[in-house]
């Protein structure tokens, strides 16, 4: 099997994820799902997302699925773990997967393939100021990683 093919089993829970989309978007909400896969095949947790539903913006599966494995996994234990999810992780999520040491990702559709099925975003989007105060803004993390 070369490093671009997926076991059977792989594809049901990719599948799975795709489904948990589906009821996503049968329930109001963007069509996002995702589920994490321990290290024996077990399915340990999923979710869709529910952003509209919930009234949250950061609803997001991957997002709720990697603050679940914060809380109720250890580090070793998430390292071994698998998210599969219908669309490749945003910028929160990937933080949230990282931060809480999951140890793979495996997902549907690319992100850039993700942007050529929406329309183009509307409104002027944010404006980035920075950095400034450097000083000040060293000083609170300097030492807190080591």
């Amino acid at each position: 099997m070369t490093p671009d093919e997926m076991t059977p089993d792989e594809e049901r829970f990719l599948r799975r994820a795709i489904e948990l989309a589906t009821e996503a978007r049968a329930a109001g909400d963007p069509p996002f799902g995702s589920l994490l896969v321990g290290a024996d095949g077990t399915v340990l947790a999923e979710d869709r997302n529910t952003t509209v539903s919930g009234g949250d913006v950061t609803a997001h599966p991957e997002l709720k699925l990697a603050r679940w494995a914060a809380r109720e996994l250890t580090p070793d234990a998430a390292a071994t773990t698998t998210m599969y999810t219908s669309c490749q992780p945003c910028g929160m999520c990937a933080g949230a997967i990282e931060r809480s040491f999951l140890g793979r990702v495996v997902f549907a559709l690319s992100n850039e393939q993700l942007a050529a099925l929406k329309p183009p975003a509307a409104g002027p989007g944010v404006r980035l100021d920075g950095p400034h105060l450097y000083d000040e803004a060293r000083a609170a993390v300097a030492g807190y990683y080591l």
